[in-house]
């Protein structure tokens, strides 16, 4: 292949990363996918011998990096908020994110009269996600809800629930929690969770996750 085809190449996927990167709204997918389309215009630039397209997205890129840096030191404060099922806010929440729980969790739906188990996670004070679910028997929790408000599904809110907050379900005797599949994408999330897949006695397909 001629080299000149070659750098077109670079070029057109150096244009396709960082068009991408604008579609994401995770910050985290956004800076990392803008980042690798800086370094990859920076090196079309360099062997254009375009130089300042070289030196602009080098620039481009070693930003990226510094905010990349902040969001995985950075240290962040997560606290648990539980309300009550008829709270307001938390019915405006769900009414504002309907379209998007859909996406996600096509079946779910907020039945109040079942006096679900509901908690905000705050994320340096922002109600970033909301967890909806019901006991199934007296050590299982049967998830209905699990969301994360755009800006912040890096996953962290979910390690927080899961891994890092075990002690939140234990001290209500809650050993192990269930939930359905919404879909693919909700089962990956579910997996990188540490949830694994099992079957009901009526066949539904669900993932579970212990607490012990």
């Amino acid at each position: 292949m001629e080299p000149h085809l070659i750098y077109e190449i670079i070029g057109y996927i150096a244009s396709a990363l960082v068009a991408v990167s604008l579609m994401m709204r995770s910050i985290l997918r956004l800076r990392l996918l803008n980042m690798l389309g800086a370094m990859a215009f920076a090196t079309y630039g360099l062997l254009i011998y375009a130089y300042p397209v070289a030196l602009v997205n080098s620039t481009i890129a070693l930003i990226n990096i510094y905010y990349l840096r902040d969001i995985f030191t950075k240290k962040e404060f997560f606290t648990l908020l539980e309300v009550q099922p008829e709270s307001e806010y938390l019915i405006s929440f769900l009414n504002f994110y309907s379209e998007q729980i859909r996406q996600f969790i096509p079946l779910f739906k907020f039945e109040m009269e079942k006096r679900p188990f509901v908690f905000f996670v705050l994320r340096d004070m922002i109600p970033a996600g909301a967890f909806i679910g019901e006991r199934y028997n007296d050590s299982t929790l049967l998830v209905d809800l699990d969301f994360v408000i755009p800006g912040f599904r890096d996953f962290k809110i979910g390690k927080y629930i899961f891994s890092e907050n075990k002690d939140f379900f234990q001290e209500r005797g809650i050993r192990r929690v269930c939930t359905e599949s919404g879909n693919e994408a909700h089962e990956r999330y579910l997996e990188r969770m540490g949830f694994a897949p099992m079957h009901t006695d009526d066949g539904r397909r669900m993932f579970a996750l212990s607490l012990t």
